[in-house]
């Protein structure tokens, strides 16, 4: 009782005292520990102490609504073109989604950038470097370092009166093994090793979390780039029915049966149409040049334009359910991560207050020849301890651990933050789809009635019935609201492979949640953790 007294009376002068309570109490504690009688008691006592020197690494409760948006998601959208789509709630995430466009030319191209993307595969190497040096840290600090020494020099010293000489001449050869361990009594290294793997599982969540936004881009830059195409189509052939109208104007000015205005408006609006040609291509060849770059390609062999019309729209979309998505979502997992690691700070931090003990042990020979070196007599060994109790550091170390706190406030924000603005992207998502939804009907509704009237305009042209010109302006309308109907459609093409990545991934045994649990008993526990294995 005495001793969880004393260890108490440190922790909470630490973190909250001025400099000199902290060092007196750990003066008594070392006092205290040098006149313990039963060792071991004492120890069992250390250990169990500096289990709870850290917050502990568990992320802050945070709400779950009902729902996530303002309203709650219907079970579907309005029909838009014959499809209605499903909000499948409480669901696994789709791991290849992509796939539910039905088109292997873009699994293809998905496929290509996985594996040739250049910051993909930097982000990787990165990865595979954080977990080598995480190995390297463990190793140099958790086992005891082992090194073999050789030596041969030939030293010239004054020598002592008495001698009768002036100087000095010998040679001195050695070769030993040298051995030394630091014992990890209060947990500093191994909460530092804890920390260090939180990291590298959090490197090794944005890496995933990269990845699924690297699918992600490379769907969204495909279908812009289809439809951008299918409005330049779209365009183009409006353009081409403004010039004829201008033409047909032109005409029927010289014969005296339209005004001058009447001229002038089709010529401004051939013009016009004529002006948005050169942004849509524009738009069109920067998207595409930024595809090819996310392939891992040089933007001179960009791929083909997909075929807008022959993209299936997915029917069923996942719709993760709250407390679920704190699992699928990469970046939550990250925020978590980093939580953990600020936990395992404070509580290595607080540790660095406390005694080290360090064993060290040299085996080998020498003399002063190599006869000797080599013979018996020449055997050397030597045993030593150390031990280093703080005293005063002219408070850095209770800045340090201040410091780690605030560390510690600080990832625990962020953390709430990252699962809010989580909730934010998936509800506006889902509101996305509802709306486009909505838009995509209206526009088909108007596009199928504008191709109604063109249809019987050009019947009534063949009939005798309204000149030529009456039909063009008919199919001009048509065309028009024809080109509102691609624009909404690749919209919600594009919105709805933004809402299967705001649903994340389906958990799978070495996921996100599971490593940032054994993370946390590490932390706990002051053993450090591997990271999660990724393809």
């Amino acid at each position: 009782m005495k001793r969880n007294r004393i260890l108490g009376r440190i922790l909470s002068d630490g973190a909250d005292g001025a400099d000199g309570a902290p060092i007196k109490a750990r003066l008594s504690l070392a006092s205290h520990l040098v006149g313990l009688r039963t060792g071991s008691a004492a120890l069992c006592a250390i250990f169990a102490s500096a289990c709870t020197w850290g917050p502990g690494g568990a992320p802050p409760a945070m709400p779950e609504p009902a729902h996530y948006g303002v309203e709650a998601q219907p079970a579907q959208t309005v029909a838009a073109q014959g499809v209605a789509q499903q909000f499948v709630t409480g669901t696994q995430p789709a791991p290849q989604w992509w796939a539910l466009y039905g088109s292997p030319e873009l699994d293809g191209l998905v496929d290509e950038g996985l594996a040739n993307n250049p910051n993909l595969a930097s982000a990787d190497h990165s990865l595979q470097a954080a977990r080598e040096q995480l190995r390297a840290q463990i190793g140099s600090t958790m086992l005891p370092t082992v090194d073999a020494l050789g030596f041969a020099q030939r030293q010239h010293v004054p020598a002592p009166a008495q001698l009768g000489v002036d100087k000095l001449q010998y040679d001195v050869f050695a070769g030993l093994v040298r051995a030394s361990y630091t014992f990890d009594i209060f947990g500093a290294t191994r909460l530092n090793n804890t920390a260090l793997a939180a990291r590298v599982n959090m490197q090794a969540f944005q890496y995933e979390a990269a990845r699924r936004a690297l699918a992600a881009n490379i769907v969204t830059s495909a279908l812009g780039a289809a439809t951008l195409h299918a409005q330049i189509d779209a365009t183009e052939r409006l353009v081409a029915l403004a010039n004829a109208q201008a033409d047909d104007m032109q005409k029927r000015y010289a014969l005296g049966a339209a005004s001058h205005t009447d001229l002038l408006n089709a010529q401004q609006s051939a013009a016009s149409l004529a002006a948005n040609l050169p942004g849509l291509r524009q738009q069109l060849s920067a998207l595409r040049h930024a595809l090819a770059v996310l392939l891992g390609r040089t933007p001179d062999a960009a791929p083909p334009n997909l075929d807008l019309a022959s993209l299936t729209l997915p029917a069923q979309v996942p719709v993760v359910v709250p407390s679920e998505l704190l699992k699928s979502r990469p970046d939550i997992q990250a925020a978590g991560a980093a939580l953990i690691a600020a936990s395992a700070d404070v509580g290595a931090a607080t540790a660095q207050m406390f005694p080290s003990i360090t064993l060290s042990a040299d085996l080998g020979k020498a003399g002063f020849s190599w006869p000797m070196l080599t013979s018996g007599a020449g055997a050397l060994w030597i045993l030593g301890a150390s031990l280093t109790q703080p005293l005063f550091h002219g408070g850095a170390l209770l800045a340090q651990r201040r410091a780690a706190l605030q560390s510690y406030d600080a990832a625990n924000a962020s953390y709430k933050q990252t699962v809010l603005a989580a909730f934010q992207d998936v509800a506006t998502r889902l509101a996305a789809l509802e709306h486009d939804a909505q838009a995509l009907d209206a526009a088909s509704t108007s596009a199928q009635t504008a191709q109604g009237v063109f249809e019987e305009t050009n019947a009534r042209y063949r009939l005798g019935a309204v000149p030529y010109y009456a039909v063009r302006q008919s199919e001009q309308q048509w065309r028009n609201a024809r080109l509102d109907e691609i624009r909404y459609r690749g919209t919600r093409l594009s919105d709805t492979a933004a809402l299967f990545q705001a649903m994340g991934q389906p958990p799978t045994g070495a996921d996100a949640s599971a490593s940032n649990a054994q993370a946390r008993d590490a932390n706990a526990n002051g053993t450090p953790t591997t990271t999660p294995a990724r393809d």
